[in-house]
């Protein structure tokens, strides 16, 4: 983790952090007919942090998206998305991660290991996170970082089950299910 990070002579001390929801979001890309990928995004995201550069293992994240949020650039299946058959939105409209350990992974890298919580089933996944970057003051004098995600899931280990064949045999909507998450945090005052 940058020792900028906290930006102070205070740089040993935890410094929290809020995520920009209007420059941050969860993105997914999953196997289509077996032949192609169908990215998405979900744009609503909420979450903060607490960062330790002088011990980063020590640092927290919580991430809340909006499962509503859901935009795959066509209505009809994001309206299917949000069913039963997937996410269920009118009985589990939030997906969450709340890290519980991280571990160095190389010059700014890290493994994020925690909770993430779909459709009411919680399972333990592991990011691969770059960053935060160096902060830097915006031009309305916030102090902002960066940091971005990346993890893969089996959508069936949370209850996203939902499936057809096709005529060859083949299957409508692959398991793995790669996600990334971007974004933008904000020093708390």
């Amino acid at each position: 983790m940058n020792a900028a990070v906290a930006g102070t002579a205070q740089a040993a001390q935890p410094t929290q952090w809020q995520l920009d929801p209007a420059h941050s979001a969860a993105h997914f890309s999953v196997r289509h007919l077996m032949i192609s990928n169908v990215r998405g995004e979900f744009s609503k995201v909420s979450g903060s942090a607490v960062l330790d550069p002088s011990d980063p293992t020590k640092s927290t994240v919580e991430v809340s998206v909006d499962t509503a949020s859901i935009d795959t650039r066509e209505p009809q299946r994001d309206e299917h998305l949000r069913s039963a058959d997937f996410f269920d939105v009118a009985n589990h409209s939030t997906i969450t991660f709340r890290s519980k350990k991280i571990t160095p992974a190389g010059q700014e890298r890290f493994k994020v290991t925690g909770d993430l919580t779909i459709r009411g089933v919680t399972r333990e996944v592991t990011f691969d996170v770059e960053g935060p970057t160096p902060p830097i003051k915006d031009p309305w004098g916030n102090v902002r970082a960066g940091v971005s995600a990346a993890a893969k899931i089996n959508r069936k280990d949370f209850g996203l089950v939902w499936n057809a064949l096709t005529e060859t045999g083949g299957v409508v909507v692959g398991d793995q299910v790669s996600i990334t998450f971007d974004a933008e945090l904000i020093k708390k005052a």
